[in-house]
């Protein structure tokens, strides 16, 4: 009976402290930054993710983007150890040497209802598994994202949105659709991964590129996977808590 009490006791408390600047891995690699004045070959990139605006000047698509690090060896792609990622918008995630621009905010129907509680049914579209996981750990103790009004729930008319990763493939179109249709309104899309955003490594084969062609997204969750930090930032700022 007093075995539960005496291992609480001896274990502490276990839950991450958040937003404070979580513990990243050494080898993270986090927001990309453009450095100025240097030049590279656009075609080392495995996704196509690089590319020059009418000026002439470097561009990266974080919503293509995999985080594979090939562009940094050239010296004009540096990787932050920010993790702060997510956007409102597709043209967000488009940056350069510049500035990062705040794209435009989250409906105001949406905060209004869904700024102290959040509950999302994930649909997994044909991915690697590798989003699911990093989702499923933010339930754990460490993370415990109910502490935030945030659950993942089994049927999406208990769910307030889907959340969705992977490139969505042609055999899973169909169940997001039913399971976006299910979703009383109002109700939110959040893309998960570069394979929701774009489609990823995946794209241009049997799917349909990402989750933007078919519904529309209101938080862009970027990275290959994202880490957990990414997604709950991302998660919060949609709440703005």
């Amino acid at each position: 009976m007093f075995k539960p009490f005496f291992a609480r006791l001896k274990q502490g408390y276990q839950t991450k402290t958040f937003p404070p600047e979580p513990r990243l891995p050494a080898l993270y690699r986090g927001f990309p930054e453009i450095v100025s004045g240097h030049e590279t070959d656009l075609t080392i990139c495995p996704v196509n993710a690089l590319s020059k605006n009418p000026e002439e000047k470097l561009t990266m698509d974080l919503g293509k983007c995999i985080f594979c690090g090939k562009c940094e060896k050239s010296g004009a792609i540096r990787f932050s150890r920010e993790y702060r990622q997510s956007a409102f918008s597709r043209e967000e995630l488009i940056i350069g040497d510049a500035v990062r621009e705040k794209g435009e905010n989250l409906r105001k129907e949406i905060y209004k209802l869904f700024r102290r509680s959040l509950k999302l049914r994930v649909v997994s579209a044909g991915g690697c598994n590798a989003c699911e996981a990093d989702v499923n750990v933010l339930n754990t103790l460490n993370w415990d994202i109910s502490r935030f009004g945030i659950q993942m729930v089994a049927s999406p008319k208990h769910a307030d949105g889907i959340l969705v990763t992977g490139p969505v493939t042609a055999n899973m179109k169909t169940a997001l659709l039913k399971t976006y249709d299910a979703v009383g309104d109002p109700k939110i899309v959040i893309a998960v991964g570069t394979c929701a955003i774009s489609g990823g490594i995946y794209a241009g084969g049997e799917d349909c590129n990402g989750v933007s062609d078919l519904l529309p997204v209101d938080l862009f969750i970027p990275g290959c996977p994202p880490h957990p930090s990414t997604i709950l930032d991302g998660f919060l700022k949609l709440m703005k808590t």
